[in-house]
């Protein structure tokens, strides 16, 4: 089918129109000339305004005169030949309106300020056969096509329906996988949100616990000073370690959401489509697109207390010589130490909140887990 009948002349249209409006330009403003427009001795034409702007920048003694009224007599050059245009003594209001091209740019506004053409809106035509609409649609070849095609042409031996039918079909499984993607899209962007409060509570918990071990270490630095220097790679290396794993699936859930919310705007562009013909050509295909976005695997995410880094904890109440084979604390914290920096609360609330959440049904678990907390030594 011929889906491009009629958009020539309007294209054809649109051009003559543009190439109009250039000769319809200022070459001083470079905007559309503003009325009154003049017409120069040389046959160029001027807005008065800028006619008059550039007669003052020739003859700058008339500025200092400190007099309201128009100047007279003096000259200056066409801005477009270079042609020198000599003013009587009603200065730029002597020169001549061009009437004509004040005619012309009032046409041209009215012109602009009205559709095209009602063509845009005219039926499309069957190729095959020029007189008839396209009105229905072939099921078996997935067409749109005209009756005459389905009583002698290639679709008579095909089922057809009529036209507004499928439209409405077609329009309506589109809807709902538009309604489908967004309610999607919304529970992967709280998702993502969570994510990044997780992001935040591991930078803060690395932070604290980095401080606690430095300040813990200050108090005897002259023998523990390479051992601190050991102690804070092992937390910098596990906090770099979990933000890159959550980062990761940041980066995931954003490039899947990127992706869906531009096959949703694609969706909605293609509904706003007035001619049924073309709609229906594209419809599948967007209609594919969005089932197979919405079967996406989108269920990953860190388990509960994933970015607790409490661990790290550490006891220098031992004696000097006992100093050099200091660990981490693998025991909980007593009650005296419970208020230090790291105490794990903001991240049981950040916990929570993502146990709430749920992602898209279709999504699949791409197995992301946070191996058991054992000893410091088995996980660096």
């Amino acid at each position: 089918m011929n889906f491009a009948v009629g958009l020539k002349p309007l294209l054809a249209e649109a051009r003559s129109m543009e190439s109009l409006e250039k000769q319809l330009i200022c070459p001083i403003c470079l905007e559309m000339f503003s009325k009154p427009v003049v017409i120069l001795p040389c046959q160029h034409n001027l807005c008065r305004k800028c006619a008059n702007d550039v007669f003052q920048a020739s003859n700058p003694l008339w500025q200092s005169r400190g007099s309201s009224a128009v100047p007279s007599g003096g000259r200056f050059r066409c801005p477009s030949c270079r042609h020198e245009v000599v003013l009587d003594r009603h200065g730029v209001y002597g020169l001549q309106r061009n009437l004509l091209v004040e005619n012309i740019i009032d046409i041209y506004k009215q012109e602009s300020a009205r559709p095209l053409h009602a063509k845009a809106e005219q039926h499309l035509m069957c190729e095959e056969h020029e007189d008839e609409r396209i009105n229905i649609y072939c099921l078996r070849c997935e067409v749109p096509t005209c009756s005459l095609c389905k009583v002698f042409g290639a679709h008579k031996d095909c089922e057809v329906a009529p036209l507004p039918a499928v439209y409405q079909r077609q329009k309506s499984e589109l809807s709902d996988g538009i309604a489908m993607l967004v309610a999607g899209n919304d529970r992967i962007q709280a998702i993502i949100t969570q994510m990044e409060e997780i992001c935040h509570t591991i930078e803060e918990n690395g932070r604290r616990q980095k401080q606690h071990v430095g300040l813990r270490f200050d108090a005897l630095y002259g023998i523990l000073e390479e051992r601190k220097k050991e102690l804070l790679q092992s937390i910098a290396a596990e906090q770099e370690a979990k933000l890159q794993r959550v980062r990761g699936l940041i980066r995931q859930y954003g490039d899947h959401l990127e992706a869906s919310s531009k096959l949703v705007e694609s969706a909605i562009h293609a509904m706003e489509e007035p001619q049924m013909a073309v709609y229906l050509q594209h419809s599948k295909e967007l209609l594919k697109k969005i089932t197979d976005m919405s079967k996406a695997s989108m269920s990953s995410r860190p388990e509960p207390g994933y970015e607790n880094m409490d661990h790290f904890s550490i006891n220098v109440d031992y004696v000097a010589e006992m100093l050099r084979t200091i660990e981490f604390q693998t025991e909980p914290l007593g009650e005296d130490e419970g208020d230090g920096p790291g105490d794990g609360s903001e991240a049981a609330t950040d916990e929570d909140r993502l146990d709430s959440l749920e992602v898209p049904e279709a999504a699949e678990d791409v197995g992301l887990r946070q191996k058991p907390a054992s000893s410091p030594h088995g996980q660096h």
